[in-house]
């Protein structure tokens, strides 16, 4: 079990996405279908409950901005280092993460990530890029105690390497 709790988006940042996302479009929901058209492959991550999308379900993909947010419930001023990225997320609500569910989501080995640092200020305090092996939970609690053990970390969000998506949240426990 990881030492760490992956954080999906908050039911009020997925009711609001789910009439505007953070850049202000309204969401485009769809059926994902096997061959993932028009925009999401099966499989995809959803941020609104840890796991990978699924044939016949209604998603969308919008921009999202977890800093903005978390700066905003805290009165943090993240200035430059607010930025948003597409996230994947149920069209209506759903029942969130799995009751049962341990570990960290989106964990494929080889897949790329970054886990960027943030103060309590809301700057970027560093970075680390991380190439998940075969045992991810093991390296991921690695990289977040290490970015833990800066006194200055607040919070870390994980993203994908490949196209900037929010995977999730990790706060100081």
């Amino acid at each position: 079990m990881s030492r760490y709790t992956p954080r999906p988006l908050d039911a009020l940042a997925l009711k609001e996405l789910r009439t505007a996302d953070d850049a202000g479009r309204p969401p485009r929901p769809f059926v994902a279908s096997e061959d993932g058209r028009p925009v999401a492959c099966v499989g995809s991550p959803l941020r609104c409950c840890l796991r990978p999308v699924r044939a016949g379900e209604r998603v969308a993909l919008v921009s999202y901005a977890p800093l903005r947010r978390w700066a905003a419930a805290t009165g943090a001023e993240p200035g430059a280092y607010d930025e948003a990225g597409p996230v994947f997320v149920h069209a209506e609500e759903c029942g969130g993460p799995a009751p049962d569910a341990t570990g960290y989501p989106f964990t494929r080995p080889g897949a790329l990530r970054v886990l960027r640092r943030y103060t309590a200020a809301g700057h970027i305090a560093g970075g680390r890029l991380l190439e998940l092996p075969e045992d991810a939970e093991a390296a991921l609690d690695a990289a977040l105690d290490e970015a833990f053990a800066e006194p200055e970390t607040a919070l870390v969000h994980v993203r994908a390497v490949e196209y900037g998506c929010f995977h999730f949240e990790v706060r100081r426990p």
